[in-house]
């Protein structure tokens, strides 16, 4: 019997690897098949920092929260169908895990993912970091997966938590995976912008993360 790593999680440790490698790649490939096209957004709280941080317009942040969310539903309905039925689970924080400790470790690992957008693929001074970037954040998602995976699945996308939700039907603590995300990604996205990077530059000056056409 292969052992849990957290008593209520359900989730052994093979089984977490295997899920925290599974999101890192598929996350390094989806980033880099569309970041020449639109910055690599698969995220809402991506592209909320970059909304606070100056790189994006509100038109299109509006465009790009559309569309991931409904390529998350459109990613449950399918897989539901190729799975005949089966109810998608989704998220939810584990038994003995309260909703604010659920909460903080979204904050928490949200604010790590988009500090490394910022830091690999938004920074003017980022040099040859930004030909990485996808993998980075690739793999700063598997490894928060690997750390919040077994207490509260380490969603840190709100996308990611709406598919399953809505076509799955399960609601429960389901507000954590939006506050938390939004609050960790734009907290991370204000640092970065107006700590890290020059103050003696611009926010609107830098290079944004997608072309803008509005």
């Amino acid at each position: 019997m292969p052992r849990k790593i957290y008593k209520d999680s359900g989730t052994s440790a093979s089984e977490l690897i295997a899920i925290a490698l599974a999101h890192a790649f598929s996350l390094f490939s989806a980033i880099s098949a569309s970041i020449n096209v639109s910055g690599g957004h698969v995220n809402p709280a991506v592209t909320f920092g970059a909304l606070l941080g100056g790189r994006l317009s509100v038109v299109r942040a509006l465009c790009y929260w559309v569309a991931q969310l409904l390529g998350a539903i459109v990613a449950s309905l399918l897989l539901r169908l190729v799975t005949n039925g089966m109810r998608t689970v989704g998220f939810n924080v584990a038994s003995g895990i309260g909703e604010g400790h659920g909460l903080i470790l979204e904050i928490v690992l949200t604010f790590g993912l988009v500090y490394t957008v910022y830091a690999t693929a938004i920074d003017p001074k980022r040099g040859s970091l930004g030909t990485i970037a996808p993998l980075a954040i690739g793999l700063v998602v598997g490894a928060n997966i690997l750390v919040g995976g077994p207490f509260d699945g380490a969603c840190m996308n709100p996308a990611r938590a709406f598919g399953p939700a809505l076509v799955g039907g399960r609601w429960r603590n389901h507000w954590i995976y939006w506050v938390g995300p939004f609050l960790g990604g734009g907290l991370a996205a204000l640092i970065y912008e107006y700590m890290v990077i020059p103050t003696e530059t611009a926010p609107h000056t830098h290079q944004p993360l997608a072309p803008e056409d509005y």
